[in-house]
């Protein structure tokens, strides 16, 4: 069956699902593989629980009449969400980079939203099935869409792009992350770049960040670009503090707004001064962009204040890479005074870089004063054999530790990946 066939099936039934937990009465149910699952299983089941048709790759499961047949499942949802995506016709807003890209993009669909119908990428959705299932969502009521997009390996964003087509494109910055899967710098520079080469590809708008010499490299030459910083930018603004929260002054061409936000951290200073940049290139009304970024709260421990036992709790620990927690870690500090208490986990997916990278935080910590510093997992645990932190093999051990010794006073950061699962700690302190 072709595209153009199955697209005709999707107009009837558009609510597609590739979960067979989470059937809903009518949708399209495309059974996806894994290394431990194969959906095809699960065909007969979702058409049972309701789906009006499964699309399949194997044959032995064909159902007549309620199962389409493709070569590939995760091809066809691919295909199917760019054909979707030419279909429709709208303003596509690309968004990545190493460190900020999910912050970044709630902020810039707050603003928008504040003017236009947008659908935008909730949550994580950012990989190779969450872009299409992002603009599967999308309908001919959508006026702007907003797609992040994640990346592990080299050219994974080129291969995004190629679905969604973005005419627009923003990288947040480019860091040491998922040093495993990209081997060096240098490739993720380029992978990153990918979004910067579509864009100018099809003559579209790329925002950047002048303070940010990186971006600014990979941009040179390109001349249909809008540039926000500190200084020398199209748009332009700079960063007020009121701990423990980071603020924004803003330059709007008809006069200067304050930005006051529910972000911590000074690196949030370049998210929202994005969003505000692209609300005024779409015409949003720069009082409407400030009530979209002062009425956004970060959620999914993202940089979220958490006040609890007479502690300031700064909950990062949605993950975590050398860029960000050195960020986050200086943020920290400019912005709290003593006494200061760091709970750090270890960084993931640094393969052979993993080492160096955890000892240069652990010099890092050295330069400031800290009540406490306790270190989580056990990358940590190895690099810090000639420190004198208290470390942990896991999250338990930790939570266990708090509740017999109390963090009594002060403020806390709680910064690591994702897979240490430092959230835990809140139910300990």
């Amino acid at each position: 069956m072709t595209i153009e066939e199955i697209y005709k099936i999707y107009l009837t039934h558009p609510m597609v699902i590739t979960d067979s937990r989470k059937i809903e009465l009518g949708c399209l149910f495309f059974a996806l593989k894994g290394e431990k699952f194969n959906g095809n299983k699960f065909a007969a089941n979702a058409i049972q629980k309701g789906a009006a048709f499964a699309v399949i790759d194997e044959e032995e499961y064909e159902i007549p009449g309620k199962t389409v047949l493709v070569k590939n499942v995760l091809t066809a949802l691919q295909d199917l969400a760019h054909y979707h995506r030419e279909q429709l016709g709208i303003p596509i807003i690309g968004i990545t980079g190493s460190n900020g890209k999910t912050t970044t993009k709630e902020l810039i669909a707050a603003v928008l939203e504040k003017k236009y119908n947008i659908v935008f990428t909730q949550g994580n959705f950012n990989n190779h099935i969450g872009v299409p299932l992002t603009l599967l969502q999308m309908n001919s009521d959508t006026e702007i869409g907003v797609v992040e997009m994640g990346a592990n390996h080299p050219y994974e964003i080129g291969e995004l792009c190629s679905i969604a087509d973005p005419d627009y494109g923003i990288i947040t910055n480019i860091g040491r992350a998922h040093l495993e899967g990209f081997g060096s710098f240098e490739t993720i520079k380029e992978t990153k770049a990918e979004l910067y080469k579509h864009v100018c590809g099809k003559k579209g708008v790329v925002f950047y960040n002048r303070d940010n010499s990186v971006l600014e490299e990979l941009i040179n030459g390109y001349s249909n670009k809008i540039s926000y910083g500190e200084t020398n930018a199209d748009f332009v603004g700079e960063p007020v503090f009121s701990p423990p929260y980071i603020h924004a002054k803003v330059n709007f061409p008809k006069g200067v707004l304050y930005l006051n936000t529910r972000l911590t951290g000074r690196y949030n200073f370049e998210n929202i001064l994005a969003a505000a940049c692209i609300g005024n290139y779409f015409k949003v009304d720069p009082l409407e962009i400030q009530e979209a970024v002062g009425n956004y709260r970060p959620q999914n421990n993202r940089s979220q204040l958490v006040e609890k036992n007479g502690l300031k709790i700064i909950m990062d620990a949605y993950n975590a890479n050398p860029t960000s927690m050195q960020a986050s870690i200086d943020s920290f500090v400019s912005m709290f005074a003593p006494p200061r208490v760091l709970i750090l986990g270890d960084m993931l997916e640094l393969g052979e870089k993993s080492p160096e990278e955890h000892l240069q935080i652990l010099e890092q910590t050295k330069k400031h004063p800290f009540e406490a510093v306790f270190l989580v997992g056990p990358l940590f645990n190895k690099a810090a054999q000639n420190y004198s932190y208290l470390t942990f093999p896991d999250s338990g051990e930790l939570c266990r530790y708090l509740i017999q010794n109390p963090i009594k006073a002060g403020a806390v950061l709680v910064k690591g990946s994702r897979g240490i699962q430092l959230e835990k700690v809140l139910e300990a302190v």
